[in-house]
């Protein structure tokens, strides 16, 4: 048969040089594209396409839709089609594209100009090979939409076991994933997760090993699937490079493997090539970003692990040579006003974008926690020493664990006695739960200057942030430091990665009470189960809907919802 097709009027088929890093950019579809004629065989195979197909970024007028083709050929030759029907009958737009070794023969096409409130499928076809791809399913969200399902979720560790998780989001009436970054992990074998093997064995630091990684994650037919049938929203973290990576360096990167800078664009080319993101005219390695959802939903995209990010303090470096704690130098260097997780120039954008969105609800898309997690300083030591000890042994003492559950508990003692205004609290046990420090100094916790110049932007306006990073779930009011509630944050467990119940086993739960008491501004965490958040977005409220599966080491999975909470 013959159709019609569109000439291409694309970006260049190159790799473009942007701050530093080289990205694989997308190719560019405007309904303006020139019309020519392109016969298609009838006897198309589904075959070379083994990471299947993805969409990504969907608005009310454009969406992205991926592939990678498998071939020895030096470039490869795709046509591809959007289309109003699963038989491709009413197609939409379409055009032909090469792709070559230079980007891992992937294809990310950024389709502008469409009609709003579409349900779309897509596939990709080799003509000359007469080969075709699956077909895809994506959207356009209307312009007056009253309702939209977002599937928040993150770290999803391939050696950790399967990714059941993404299953369940696919049989979920979700319209989009929002993907909030450890889509991959960097680490090679028996290191972080035993259950599965990854590909390539080793720690991934060259090119060609993130692209093998990525290669192998996109082959998992959970994942393939899910990409298949829902698109995604994302924005990387730090195990797309390395852990705990910052701007100019990372925790899991060592002297002996080479040039941190060489490394983080190795692995941010590869990440563009498989995970494509709406194209920033003025600097293409951006990918924070506002998708706006009609009038609805302003969806605001941000990188708070790469491109801003100063190093992480670290408890370690402010204990002297006899142990003692110094609070005076910690405090200094904690709310030392340079210090930033966004960068000046992302900072003064996500400013701007608040004040100007006109959208019902502000959601926030980022990587780790905002809210406050302060809690009782003499907690953290014995929680750092049970993983210090489960990292070493692959268990934690008896006696470690005996005072971990005794200092627990004289602290809930003591904190609701404070709640329930005891007057016999003496001064020092009022201390032991009013001197608090950071949990987690990686999340916002450890930038708490800018975070309250970032709590001054919420102002009058309904904002859910939603986390990552941590393998746990969370739910906390974002509170300044005047105690003003200015939002909501949403955490979402994760997709295979363990929680804090790989170190406390069954006293995670004790541990999830406790906290819900001990901190603030802590409404609700679960540290012990692998799953999803999905959020029900409409005019009057906000749903969220934490979902658990029972196991990541069985196909075999229940999924149930653990907790259901209305904004």
């Amino acid at each position: 048969m013959k159709t019609n097709i569109k000439r291409r009027n694309f970006l260049k088929n190159s790799l473009l040089a942007t701050g530093g890093l080289l990205l694989a950019p997308n190719f560019i579809s405007c309904i303006d594209d020139k019309i020519i004629v392109q016969p298609i065989p009838d006897n198309l195979e589904e075959k070379n396409f083994d990471q299947g197909v993805a969409s990504f970024d969907p608005t009310n007028t454009q969406v992205i839709i991926w592939t990678r083709y498998v071939t020895q050929k030096p470039i490869a030759t795709l046509l591809w089609q959007l289309a109003k029907d699963v038989d491709f009958k009413e197609i939409v737009r379409q055009s032909k594209v090469n792709t070559d070794a230079s980007r891992d023969y992937t294809v990310a096409i950024e389709i502008k100009d469409l009609e709003a409130g579409q349900k779309l499928y897509y596939r990709f076809i080799n003509i000359a090979d007469k080969t075709t791809s699956p077909t895809g399913e994506t959207l356009t969200f209307e312009e007056n939409i009253n309702e939209v399902k977002l599937a928040v979720t993150s770290c999803a560790n391939y050696a950790y076991g399967y990714f059941n998780v993404y299953e369940e989001i696919k049989k979920s009436n979700a319209d989009v994933v929002v993907h909030l970054g450890d889509y991959i992990y960097e680490y090679g074998e028996n290191t972080y997760g035993s259950f599965r093997t990854p590909e390539p064995k080793g720690e991934i630091i060259a090119l060609d090993e993130y692209r093998t990684r990525y290669k192998q994650y996109r082959s998992d037919e959970q994942l393939k699937e899910l990409h298949r049938v829902k698109p995604f929203i994302c924005v990387w973290d730090d195990h797309e490079v390395s852990n705990d990576t910052y701007k100019d360096g990372a925790q899991n990167h060592q002297e002996n493997e080479g040039s941190f800078e060489i490394r983080k664009q190795n692995a941010l080319k590869a990440y563009s090539e498989y995970l494509p993101n709406t194209t920033n005219l003025v600097d293409h390695s951006i990918i924070y970003r506002n998708l706006k959802i009609g009038s609805l939903v302003d969806l605001i995209m941000l990188d708070t692990r790469i491109i801003g990010r100063d190093k992480q303090l670290e408890y370690a470096d402010f204990y002297n040579a006899s142990g003692t704690f110094d609070s005076a130098a910690f405090q200094q260097a904690w709310l030392n006003p340079e210090r930033t997780l966004l960068g000046a120039t992302q900072k003064t954008w996500l400013e701007g974008q608040l004040a100007t969105s006109t959208g019902k609800w502000q959601v926030i898309g980022q990587q780790v926690l905002m809210g406050k997690m302060l809690m009782p300083a003499e907690l953290l030591p014995i929680l750092a020493k049970i993983l210090a000890e489960v990292a070493a042994t692959g268990s934690a003492s008896a006696a470690t664990f005996s005072l971990f559950k005794t200092t627990l508990t004289e602290l809930v003692t003591i904190k609701s006695r404070v709640l329930q205004s005891d007057p016999t609290l003496t001064q020092q046990e009022i201390a032991r739960v009013t001197t608090v420090l950071p949990y987690n100094l990686d999340a916002w916790d450890g930038y708490f200057m800018e975070r309250e110049r970032v709590f001054a932007s919420f102002k009058n306006k309904n904002v859910i942030v939603l986390a990552g990073d941590t393998h746990n779930a969370w739910q906390s009011n974002l509170t300044d430091n005047s105690k003003t509630q200015v939002g909501v944050e949403i955490a979402a467990s994760s997709v295979s990665s363990p929680g804090l119940e790989k170190y406390l086993g069954s006293s995670s739960a004790e541990l999830e009470q406790a906290l819900q008491l001990l901190i603030n501004d802590l409404q609700y965490c679960n540290l012990s189960q692998r799953g999803f958040v999905k959020l029900t977005i409409t005019q009057g409220s906000v749903i969220s809907e934490w979902n658990y599966v029972d196991t990541v080491t069985n196909k075999l999975y229940t999924n149930s919802i653990g907790k259901t909470v209305t904004l």
